[in-house]
């Protein structure tokens, strides 16, 4: 039998509960009447709302608890007993916010907590912000909205938005809530600090997160592991490496794997690969688990450098430690074997993903196109687009290098084409230059020229440089001095220029004009940088740079040299002098690696210059007359050679 309440029904089990507990119930205007009792903490709704009323008045019960909640907190007594909650404590009648799984839901649970008044209470307010800001199917601009509505925004709610706004790349925007925040006089925390100090790491603003760092240490967060971490990454994108180590120095026992991953990416980015794969060997001997980031920065310092051995062995781990291997880690895996000279491997792990993105196919086409296996890229770029996925500026680069790679001029202005018309993608600076090396390989200079003075855009210096070296092969000195006035008038003149330039007229015996260009180098303070190779042997990275002798078996290379020299004059080859062979850093890598390796084994050899015609022809030799595959990577492209052929196809 269910208590009449006025017009509305309670059920009697929730009598009971009332009884003596807090409830206010506001009858309708023709009938005012008020039963009151003591007040009392609201934890005791959660048991009030959900109970069953009467079975022929169905629901009454939960609209009376409904509209007496409502009273009870917008009464000011509970509004600053929430106020002042650490936990929170939510009415059960209200949807789950952890169960909302889309903004459609989330705008019917929102709606729900504005009839309670329950929107403007920080506990519940936070958990609002919360959840439309940083899920998945969140809206930024409707959590800014209720941001905004708030009276009071406390710490966290700043958070909350600075949060969001770094994830949605709008870091200046979270700054800008950083400095309102101050104003107000609101006090940073140390959550706060991790995403102000991401977001000057992303807008690389040193001078910002300098002020940032010292604000932490004002507030006394100079110990805080996660500020310290978001500190090294900080100065490390920053490329301040000095300051990102010395703040890991000065963290000692306390790092995580999270510090080491964060150096690991400074070295990283800064191309300090040989650091970064020794700090990597450091992290087993302080007992941590490799992470993801960690593993890819040392997957890539291993492609960086050519390094198959080490980048095999991180595979290995990899594989033992975990069951399964994301797209991000499978992608750095393709990547290393590509630029490690085995893109059979690469492709065999690219063939056995079930998922693939943008990223997993610009690794293959270019490393495909590296390899000049271009036919196979375009294919693979190709399928992509079967596959619905849009292409970026990034593949289109590496679609038009596999072009220019094959001298496939017709494809490569059709992918050109492609881009700006179908896929709406307005080329940059590196897509024409893309274009100009497609035309120059294909011994088309004029065209090359061409398109360089009509570009709608700048020519950039790369550009520039490629005409000159290009006039180098066919010797047209009035273009290689046209090229040379572009490049100065760009102030963007570097040693290698004035050597094409110069040995271009002393070919012709201009031997005044010759030494004028060379004087250049001397007057405008130009140094031109070393060639050096190198070749791992046994798991060890040893390098060799030209005309150094300050390497292990220094006297048995040269002897070894002076062998290979002699045994080349037999196929019809011969240098212009023996010195001139000794001076050669990748002939000195070749001799060291034929001494050093087995007679079945490739040598593989990274080198940090396009390779010369002669050097080219030398290791196409050295590969027929030592029956060995020598694959030697320059600063453009993969040269696989066998038995005196190179897979470049004398196009490099």
């Amino acid at each position: 039998m269910a208590n009449k309440v006025g017009p509305f029904w309670v059920g009697p089990f929730c009598i009971s509960l009332l009884h003596p507990y807090p409830i206010a119930i506001k009858h309708p205007p023709h009938k005012q009447r008020t039963l009151r009792t003591d007040l009392q903490p609201l934890h005791h709704f959660n048991i009030l709302l959900p109970l069953p009323s009467s079975s022929h008045h169905k629901g009454n019960g939960i609209m009376v608890g409904s509209l007496a909640l409502h009273q009870h907190l917008a009464s000011p007594y509970h509004h600053n007993y929430l106020k002042d909650q650490n936990s929170l404590i939510q009415p059960t009648c209200l949807v789950p916010l952890h169960q909302v799984k889309s903004m459609e839901d989330f705008r019917k649970a929102h709606a729900q907590f504005l009839k309670l008044g329950l929107d403007c209470i920080p506990p519940y307010a936070g958990e609002l912000l919360s959840a439309c800001a940083l899920s998945a199917w969140g809206s930024l601009d409707y959590a800014l909205a209720i941001f905004l509505n708030l009276e009071e925004p406390r710490t966290f709610d700043y958070n909350v938005m600075i949060r969001a706004k770094v994830n949605h790349d709008q870091s200046k925007s979270a700054l800008q809530l950083y400095k309102e925040m101050i104003e107000r006089s609101i006090n940073p925390d140390n959550f706060t600090f991790p995403f102000v100090l991401k977001a000057c790491a992303l807008l690389s603003d040193i001078r910002g997160g300098i002020q940032l760092h010292g604000h932490a240490i004002k507030l006394g967060f100079d110990e805080d592991v996660f500020i310290h971490n978001s500190l090294i990454n900080l100065y490390g994108k920053c490329r301040k490496i000095e300051l990102s180590y010395k703040i890991f120095e000065l963290m000692g026992s306390n790092r995580t794997i999270a510090s080491w991953s964060a150096l690991l990416s400074a070295y990283n980015r800064m191309n300090f690969c040989v650091d970064c794969l020794h700090l990597f060997a450091k992290i087993s001997c302080e007992k941590l688990k490799p992470d993801e980031s960690s593993m890819v920065a040392a997957l890539s310092s291993c492609s960086n450098l050519g390094l198959l051995g080490q980048g095999r062995s991180i595979h290995c781990s990899l594989l033992r430690n975990y069951p399964t291997l994301n797209i991000i880690i499978q992608t750095s895996l393709i990547d290393m074997y590509m630029k490690c000279g085995q893109p059979d491997k690469g492709m065999l792990i690219f063939d056995k993903l079930h998922e693939k993105n943008l990223w997993t196919y610009s690794a293959v086409i270019s490393g495909l196109a590296m390899h000049n296996n271009c036919k196979k890229a375009l294919q693979v770029f190709s399928d992509m687009l079967n596959q619905g996925l849009k292409p970026d500026e990034a593949i289109y680069v590496n679609v038009l290098s596999a072009c220019s790679h094959a001298m496939m001029v017709e494809e490569g202005l059709k992918c050109f084409n492609q881009m700006r018309f179908d896929h709406q993608i307005k080329p940059n600076a590196q897509h024409y230059g893309c274009l100009v090396d497609l035309m120059i390989c294909a011994g088309r200079l004029d065209e090359a020229y061409e398109l360089i003075q009509n570009m709608p855009i700048e020519p950039t210096d790369a550009a520039w440089r490629s005409i000159l070296s290009a006039c180098k092969i066919n010797g047209d000195i009035k273009l290689a001095e046209s090229a040379y006035s572009k490049l100065e008038q760009m102030d963007a003149v570097n040693a290698g220029d004035c050597v094409i330039l110069s040995n271009m007229y002393a070919e012709l015996q201009r031997w005044e004009d010759a030494a004028e260009v060379r004087k250049e180098i001397v007057n405008r303070g130009l140094v031109q940088a070393p060639g050096f190779s190198q070749v791992e042997v046994k798991g060890k990275i040893h390098t060799f740079v030209s005309h150094d002798k300050s390497f292990p078996q220094s006297d048995e290379v040269q002897e070894m040299l002076y062998q290979m020299d002699w045994q080349l004059r037999f196929e019809g080859y011969a240098t212009d002098n023996l010195r001139s062979s000794e001076g050669q850093s990748q002939k000195i890598a070749i001799a060291f690696a034929l001494m050093n390796t087995s007679s079945v084994s490739t040598i593989r050899i990274f080198t940090n210059l396009r390779m010369c015609s002669e050097c080219h022809k030398y290791t196409e030799l050295i590969s027929k007359v030592f029956e060995r595959d020598i694959i030697v990577r320059d600063r453009r492209r993969f040269h696989h050679f066998r038995l005196g052929l190179c897979s470049c196809d004398n196009c490099w």
